[in-house]
């Protein structure tokens, strides 16, 4: 349902922006507008004298919201229930804060709101790349405003485990829903036990289960508060290590688990070609071993009905484009911890295929700048907003 127009106060006389000049504005593909419209109701209400659609300035002010909402990690729907429920009040902030941030030079909207980044935290690597960030003194994924400023920009987050700085001691981030609050702390104290068992069972996952709910609220904030505990361990003896083993073993079951249920239920096999079609390709930077949320974007997307196959091992600039011509990927993603990743790879796909839709999920800073400029290559920095992303563009 489309939200109700505001009675308070006089209408704009402009027509109103196409779906080309909203999606340049707002840093997103048009497709992802197009799915918000159909989806959610977050479309243009404006019409031109030939009955064309626009967005009017509130129309932007709430996708505004929607996508902020879900860089922040708000699930979808979530997102898109506050943007249609904004008050015209708050409709006008986020309009303001715009415009503030466009008069500071803050037009790129992805790399706005801190340096936050994809994947996990340097300590919690374990399967990771272990890059070295200095701690901000800032909670991880946001920056040090304000409490007026923290309403704003301020919060948008990292990719879900990322950032790359550690929180302050005792601040790990909060977790949203008492009934995952206690099974995080369970989950931490598995971890700091060196319990394998305790963690297996802690990170089960059903069929049923939603894997980027799983890892948003789960291993994501158990991550953050390991990574805050000082601990005295023995050889052999990695708390980081036993979750991330722990959670690649969840993925891999629930996948293996998905795919049987899948084929019982009469639908078709891995490898049937109606599934390759749209199958996805994540790659991680060189020299960088594939991130944990790499791993739970592939679940979150077979949960979707969409297979993804991550590329372990090396893989050069030569190869990774062997690997496109030979897969024939729907869209390709690169996940990545790493503060400034070298991006030949993207670079080498983008040439040769210049109309395939290429994802990155990096933090917000200088190596933004090196990303290549296309309709088709785009930078993310929400685990929520990776996925989002990424099912967009292949509907």
């Amino acid at each position: 349902m489309r939200p109700a127009q505001s009675q308070g106060g006089p209408r704009p006389s402009s027509p109103g922006l196409a779906v080309a000049a909203v999606a340049k504005r707002l840093g997103v593909a048009p497709a992802t507008l197009r799915t918000w419209d159909r989806r959610y109701g977050l479309g243009p209400s404006g019409r031109t004298a030939g009955s064309h659609r626009r967005y009017t300035p509130d129309d932007v002010a709430r996708l505004l919201v929607m996508r902020r909402l879900t860089l922040e990690g708000h699930a979808p729907g979530d997102a898109a229930r506050a943007a249609i429920e904004a008050s015209d009040e708050e409709l006008a902030t986020v309009r303001s804060d715009e415009s503030t941030e466009l008069s500071e030079g803050g037009g790129d909207s992805e790399s706005a709101g801190g340096e936050e980044g994809l994947g996990l935290r340097p300590g919690a690597a374990g399967m990771a790349e272990g890059s070295s960030t200095a701690g901000r003194g800032a909670v991880a994924g946001v920056p040090e405003h304000s409490e007026h400023e923290g309403s704003r920009r301020g919060h948008l987050r990292a990719l879900p485990g990322g950032g790359g700085a550690q929180p302050d001691a005792g601040r790990p981030r909060p977790v949203r829903g008492a009934a995952w609050s206690g099974r995080v702390s369970a989950l931490v104290d598995a971890a700091i036990k060196y319990s394998r068992t305790a963690c297996d069972a802690l990170l089960r996952l059903s069929t049923e289960d939603d894997p980027s709910e799983w890892w948003t609220e789960l291993v994501e904030p158990a991550f953050d508060q390991v990574a805050v505990r000082t601990v005295l361990a023995g050889p052999g003896e990695v708390p980081e290590m036993v979750l991330a083993a722990a959670a690649l073993s969840s993925l891999r079951d629930y996948t293996e688990e998905y795919e049987r249920e899948l084929v019982e239920a009469g639908g078709p096999p891995a490898n049937h070609p109606s599934r390759m079609r749209k199958i996805v390709l994540v790659f991680a930077a060189p020299d960088e071993l594939v991130p944990l949320p790499a791993h739970a974007l592939a679940a979150s997307l077979a949960a979707k009905g969409t297979m993804a196959r991550i590329v372990t091992g090396p893989a050069s600039t030569h190869r990774s484009v062997e690997l496109v011509t030979m897969v024939r990927p729907a869209a390709v993603v690169l996940a990545t911890t790493q503060t400034r990743p070298a991006l030949d790879v993207v670079h080498a796909v983008h040439e040769a295929y210049p109309d395939l839709p290429i994802l990155v999920g990096m933090r917000a800073d200088a190596a933004a700048g090196d990303v290549p400029f296309g309709p088709t290559v785009q930078r993310v920095r929400s685990f929520n907003g990776l996925l989002h992303e990424v099912l967009a563009v292949l509907r």
